[in-house]
């Protein structure tokens, strides 16, 4: 089968001979890994090209990226099978998928010049001074394979449109897919450096990272993925001296008000729950049901998942026993399991579960998920559910269901977290909006104006008589 390459100065990259070939996707496509050279070449050809790049126009930095929209318009249809292929997406998934990214680029195109503008503030005296914006030099994007249009193309854009120049390192759970991304700034004419892309073996990955981030070219780094993982990235890059923008893992919850609208509210708990087989990062993990609303609420989610037939795919076999381990200490410590009827499983395929009386003692109730399970946990007042959620230690992204909206808002205020939902699910997000969790959920923003202010630099003149 054909190798994926790495490209870097704007050129597909194959060792030979063939060497740190490695294959982690669910296509079984060979990819080609980065060695400690090339990761230094890589970002030694991004470092050649932002001088250049940095006094870019604005106008010329947009009509590039309005570019790679069109591109990614005309190729969606390769986009969304090679996600289909590599890590199981639906077909739903990978069209939205698409259509956040084009979304994304032209969001951000648009803002490029208001977003460089700087500021003359008061000075005393007879001086003025300038406080101006700029670049930071070459960022390091560490994207992830649940969303790997939106979420690769989101650690990419942002830092451009700043003037800065990037190294992608794509996963290896949908390398092909990242790989096509990277294509596009080559094949929309973005000149060579300014978009690298490398992909390394799971056993590479703390030589390659720590071998990028102490290069003093690099200036700062964005990493989607686990708390985990992000511990680790936020610990080396600290050392270095090195600022990140981390989006974390969340364990989302629903708080499902008395008087909320049962029948909606379970529509959309069952969406946020189990999209992309409950691979997203705002997935719903946990549903507080407050009062009496769980007497509609529970049978309504319970039949929502008597009309799901089609299997549920999470990306490998390990994440599908770490899925079941979850559910069978919560069976053995009491709770009730619900799983929808589909046909026999094979490998990674884990059907759409439910949890009815989940409980704090429960390892699902702390542990995210990141697959087709959600708990519920019954409560008798708003306060009893308020202080379960501030045990969390995560804040990504939360819901709120009740006719009573500003009772929401007063209670919005009281989550820890960076997104609150009113009457709609954890699932969301807009190329106008700033994406981004609190806690264990990382820190920074990413998104519209949000997005490319994480990307630039202050720097003050003063000017005396």
């Amino acid at each position: 089968m054909k190798v994926t390459p790495l490209l870097i100065h704007g050129e597909d990259t194959l060792l030979s001979p063939p060497d740190r070939l490695d294959s982690c996707s669910a296509s079984t496509t060979p990819f080609q890994g980065v060695t400690p050279d090339l990761a230094l070449q890589a970002v030694k050809s991004s470092e050649q090209a932002f001088p250049s790049w940095s006094k870019t126009p604005p106008a010329q930095r947009r009509h590039l990226l309005n570019k790679v929209a069109s591109l990614v318009e005309e190729r969606s249809d390769e986009l969304t099978q090679c996600m289909q292929e590599e890590m199981h997406a639906p077909t739903l998934w990978a069209k939205l998928n698409v259509q956040a990214g084009i979304d994304l680029l032209r969001e951000t195109a648009g803002l490029i010049s208001d977003s460089m503008a700087g500021h003359v503030p008061v000075s005393q005296g007879d001086s003025y001074a300038m406080v101006l914006k700029e670049p930071l030099g070459v960022v390091l994007a560490m994207v992830p394979w649940n969303a790997p249009v939106i979420l690769g193309l989101r650690g990419v854009v942002a830092p451009l449109a700043a003037g800065n120049t990037v190294v992608l390192k794509g996963s290896e759970l949908s390398p092909r897919t990242h790989y096509l991304l990277a294509c596009l700034f080559r094949d929309a004419g973005v000149p060579p450096g300014v978009v690298n892309f490398i992909l390394h073996r799971p056993e590479d990955a703390a030589v390659t990272f720590e071998t990028m981030i102490g290069h003093p070219a690099i200036r700062k780094c964005n990493f989607t993925g686990s708390t985990n993982v992000g511990r680790i990235i936020a610990s080396k890059a600290a050392w270095a001296l090195k600022p990140v923008l981390l989006e974390l893992g969340g364990k989302n919850f629903a708080l499902v008000l008395n008087d909320a609208d049962s029948e909606f509210a379970a529509g959309e708990i069952v969406k946020g729950a189990f999209l992309n087989n409950g691979q997203i990062c705002m997935s719903t993990d946990l549903v507080f049901a407050v009062g009496d609303i769980a007497d509609t609420l529970v049978p309504g989610i319970l039949s929502h998942l008597e009309t799901i037939k089609d299997t549920h795919t999470v990306i490998s076999p390990a994440s599908k026993q770490r899925l079941q381990l979850l559910v069978d200490d919560a069976r053995a410590k009491g709770a009730s399991i619900h799983q929808a009827k589909v046909p026999a499983l094979q490998d990674a395929q884990f059907p759409a579960t439910v949890i009815e009386g989940l409980t704090p003692d429960m390892e699902f109730f702390s542990n995210e998920s990141f697959g087709p399970v959600v708990g519920i946990v019954r409560v008798q007042t708003e306060t009893e559910a308020m202080d379960l959620i501030q045990r969390s230690t995560y804040g990504l992204s939360a819901a709120i269901f009740t006719r009573a909206h500003f009772k929401a808002l007063k209670l919005a205020e009281s989550v820890r977290a960076g997104a609150i939902h009113v009457n709609g699910m954890t699932v969301h997000d807009e190329a106008t909006l700033p994406h981004g969790g609190q806690g264990e959920s990382g820190w920074g923003r990413f998104g519209a104006k949000w997005g490319i202010e994480e990307f630039l630099q202050t720097k003050t003149i003063i000017l005396n008589p």
